[in-house]
């Protein structure tokens, strides 16, 4: 019996898509250092999904971890922000650091589209 207050474990589905969330994220955040030093105006668009992404997937890791009742909502949001953003990276492909980025967006994207089809 679960004690008043206590909450029941995570989900195996839905500590990776937690973990899958919180990669994309870091690594969104280097891209956007790595945008920043390379500068213009392509870079502009693409720091505007890298934006996106590292917020929405911030804030969905969040939100699964906290039981939040809106969380299938958050990871379907999240898995779009995700491809937005890998779709951008991939306007780059011979950047590492960007493919790197589409590959942890893509990631994301699958780990949330099955936890938003989850019961949470």
């Amino acid at each position: 019996m679960t004690q008043p207050g206590t909450m029941t474990a995570m989900s195996q589905e839905m500590q990776a898509c937690v973990d899958a969330c919180m990669s994309c994220h870091a690594v969104c955040e280097e891209t956007m250092s790595s945008c920043m030093q390379m500068g213009g105006q392509p870079q502009m668009q693409i720091m505007r999904a890298l934006m996106d992404c590292a917020e929405t997937t911030r804030m969905c890791a969040d939100m699964m971890m906290r039981r939040s009742p809106m969380s299938a909502e958050m990871c379907a949001m999240c898995a779009k922000a995700c491809e937005m953003c890998a779709e951008a990276c991939m306007s780059m492909p011979d950047d590492p650091q960007m493919m790197r980025c589409a590959e942890a967006c893509r990631r994301c994207a699958e780990a949330c589209r099955t936890t938003a089809g989850a019961r949470m």
